[in-house]
């Protein structure tokens, strides 16, 4: 029976040693054809979709289709598509990210990064996280069981071009999980940041970052953070584009106060002699 993917890439942001991008490859395999494998050689966490342009990209072959990267998840992305896969692939997992990405923290997440990053290139991508409590083991069957299915019925569904989707799964047992969420990623469960100062054996200044978590004010089945909470599968849309439609404001007003004087829309649209924007 064929199926529903001819070809799949995965990539995360934890490196390729780690146990959740075993859990991918496992999922990949029951959804599509070929599965490419291209992640970073090193934990890339908290990179967002930031790409490597003061140094040159590494590549090594780990066997067939598996390759790693001394890049972040969107540098593994944009390699992929453009130099290392013989076809584009027709879908992109990122993850299964060990920690959940939820919240306000989606904006720093290279998990996300990597889906966000494909999704521009016009490829559908899913970002996929689990979700732990501290000190708790983490439950990777829950991923093993739904992950494959979910994955299935978010492709039958079918989502909006400029977007990826993010799938959040509970800090619990398979048996534990109580259902699906369609759900929105809401800001609050950031509440600080911590900043640890050391000096090193020079007795040179250096600091570590963090973020101090306050997820209990996030509440309601309609956050990703308050579905995990009840044990449920979060699924959440993210979009690149984050423009405000009702936001305006008087450009002719600001115009004027600048001092610039007002051209013709003939000669300030003509599209003759408009430079290339570098950027």
């Amino acid at each position: 029976m064929s199926k529903p993917i001819k070809r799949v890439l995965l990539t995360n942001d934890d490196g390729w040693r780690e146990p959740g991008l075993k859990v991918m490859e496992e999922i990949a395999h029951q959804i599509a054809e070929e599965v490419w494998i291209i992640s970073p050689d090193l934990d890339q966490s908290g990179v967002s979709m930031s790409i490597t342009l003061h140094s040159p990209l590494r590549v090594h072959h780990m066997g067939e289709r598996r390759l790693s990267v001394s890049g972040t998840p969107s540098d593994c992305v944009l390699l992929a598509v453009g130099e290392l896969m013989p076809e584009p692939p027709d879908l992109v997992l990122s993850g299964v990210n060990a920690g959940a990405n939820i919240s306000d923290s989606v904006a720093y997440s290279g998990t996300i990064g990597g889906a966000l990053t494909a999704t521009l290139m016009g490829i559908p991508a899913i970002a996929l996280s689990l979700a732990y409590h501290k000190g708790d083991e983490m439950h990777w069957d829950s991923v093993r069981q739904f992950g494959p299915g979910v994955v299935q019925q978010l492709l039958e569904k079918g989502w909006p071009d400029d977007c990826a989707m993010n799938v959040n799964f509970p800090a619990c047992p398979a048996d534990q999980v109580t259902g699906v969420a369609t759900c929105r990623a809401r800001a609050g469960s950031i509440g600080g940041i911590n900043i640890e100062s050391r000096r090193d054996t020079r007795d040179i200044p250096y600091f570590w970052l963090g973020f101090e978590r306050q997820t209990e004010r996030i509440t309601g089945l309609d956050t990703d953070v308050g579905a995990l909470r009840a044990n449920r599968i979060s699924i959440s849309p993210l979009r690149f584009e984050r423009e405000i439609a009702s936001w305006q404001i008087d450009a002719e007003a600001m115009s004027s106060k600048l001092g610039i004087k007002p051209r013709s829309e003939t000669a300030a649209d003509s599209k003759d002699n408009e430079p290339s924007i570098d950027h």
